[in-house]
């Protein structure tokens, strides 16, 4: 615990078993209360070495996306009592020595998400970020910026953390079960007005490390678009949303 605040982290896995070992290793026990892996029917052994490291192992049976393992994490580190939860991809792409101070972050109660930016240390080509995605990242941030009038680093980052009443807050069974659903959360944690901070992270690709290919990133891509475009039309509304609906409650 933090100051007597429950620290859960999340782990959405998928074929995850040659890093979950090397990506628990890092987490800081001395911090972190408890963590839950979600696997989402994967074709390896990700139960099999996940339950052996002794972690809080929840199995889908079928597959049911990117987003529909997120909302299986969330609902379960709520039902554990966690009032700070950290999503850390199992794959090692990500440092889990970050944890610490993400949840100190939220603990001060300045902020209400904090994410971990592979933008804001100027280092997420030389992590080895394909160019293409590094420009698609740039480019849509530099849009969904525009439109949702905020100064983010970058939304696509897989690193963050939330405080108990954002989960809470947020309609994200409303959500995509698909990749997007990242982006519609961070998008509607603006809408409700949430403190969203950053800290730099550095970020390594290498094989084992997941990753979407090219059509899949293109539909992504144009997936963060549109919300952009209903979170605007919301502000001004000209329109009614599931993900930005008029009733929400602003903080």
């Amino acid at each position: 615990m933090i100051h007597q605040k429950k620290v859960i982290v999340v782990m959405p896995a998928y074929n995850a078993a040659k890093t979950v070992s090397e990506t628990y290793a890092e987490i800081p026990k001395d911090i972190v209360d408890e963590v839950i892996l979600v696997d989402d029917a994967s074709k390896d052994e990700t139960v099999r070495v996940a339950q052996a490291l002794g972690i809080k192992t929840i199995v889908h049976q079928k597959n049911r996306g990117y987003g529909g393992n997120q909302k299986t994490c969330y609902h379960a580190a709520l039902e554990a009592g966690a009032d700070i939860v950290v999503m850390l991809h199992p794959d090692y792409q990500y440092t889990p020595k970050l944890i610490g101070p993400m949840a100190m972050m939220l603990e001060s109660g300045l902020y209400d998400v904090v994410l971990g930016s592979r933008i804001l240390g100027g280092q997420a080509l030389a992590g080895g970020m394909p160019f293409y995605k590094y420009i698609s990242n740039r480019f849509l941030t530099l849009v969904q910026n525009v439109l949702i009038g905020a100064k983010i680093s970058e939304y696509h980052t897989g690193y963050r953390a939330f405080t108990r009443q954002v989960l809470e807050s947020l309609p994200l069974k409303k959500n995509s079960d698909d990749f997007v659903f990242d982006n519609q959360l961070l998008s509607q944690a603006h809408f409700w007005g949430f403190r969203i901070a950053e800290v730099t992270c550095p970020a390594k690709y290498f094989a084992e490390a997941s990753s979407i290919n090219f059509v899949r990133s293109t539909v992504y891509g144009f997936g963060c678009l549109w919300t952009a475009c209903q979170f605007r039309l919301a502000k001004m509304g000209l329109v009614h949303s599931d993900l930005f609906p008029k009733d929400h409650k602003a903080q």
